[in-house]
């Protein structure tokens, strides 16, 4: 099966791709391009995966460059082809033919370039990363690499939208005590329960941060079984793991 990539005419002249499940060597509840080695799929399917988005994004597979993600602030600079993962939710580079990638289910993958520049980065922000300041750094590693906020433009692909995204009431204390215009990203629910919308928060950060330009694909991971990974959606339905999206930008 033909691989499904969905791109951004903004990100142009970039090679880059939010990649759907589909045309993947993996089964199961990993039917598809899972590129997850944190996930318990057959390593051998995950690395035939890998190598496919690699083909795609038209570098050698040690040139596909990620990071140990972990729900942080913490931006690595990408040098060069087989740097050992670190723990980090971000990664920039401006060394040419370098893809960098980010493995998301349900989270932001957010991917940047200024094109002026030759600079790139890509950024896996859940909530906490997001408001723990992941996106603002990756701002902050792309200006020390070159670039200008007011010149580059970020682009959020799929993610849980508002209408998938219940949360509690100690959810929404969270965001009110750092800020309380925050409670805009929020809508009723049954009960206690509200409904976020993360994509927007996302936004909100990045237009704040002084971004040349912000958009979401508007693609929702928990509503579309068919062409993307979600784990909240694998939890709902009880499932033992789930496979991890899979976003990436190269100079």
């Amino acid at each position: 099966m033909t691989l499904e990539i969905l791109t951004a005419d903004s990100l142009t002249p970039f090679r880059h791709g939010f990649f759907t499940r589909k045309g993947g060597a993996s089964s199961g509840i990993f039917s598809g391009l899972n590129c997850g080695f944190g996930s318990s799929d057959q390593s051998e399917a995950v690395h035939v995966n890998r190598d496919r988005v690699a083909q795609a994004m038209q570098v050698a597979p040690n040139h596909l460059c990620g990071v140990h993600q972990v729900h942080s602030a913490k931006v690595h600079v990408a040098k060069g082809p087989d740097e050992p993962a670190v723990q980090a939710d971000a990664i920039v580079t401006a060394t040419p033919n370098l893809a960098l990638a980010i493995l998301t289910a349900d989270c932001q993958p957010v991917l940047f370039a200024d094109s002026s520049a030759g600079v790139i980065g890509a950024a896996h922000a859940g909530w906490k990363g997001a408001m723990n300041g992941v996106l603002e750094a990756t701002l902050d590693a792309m200006e020390a690499l070159g670039a200008a906020r007011e010149n580059t433009t970020a682009v959020i692909g799929p993610s849980i939208s508002q209408a998938a995204y219940e949360v509690g009431p100690e959810f929404f204390d969270t965001f009110i005590l750092q800020d309380n215009s925050l409670s805009r990203f929020f809508s009723g629910g049954v009960g206690d329960r509200m409904h976020f919308d993360l994509p927007s928060y996302g936004l909100h950060i990045l237009r704040t941060a002084g971004i040349g330009f912000a958009e979401y694909t508007n693609h929702c991971t928990y509503s579309d079984s068919e062409r993307f990974f979600s784990y909240r959606r694998s939890v709902h339905k009880k499932e033992a793991d789930y496979g991890r999206l899979i976003s990436c930008i190269r100079l």
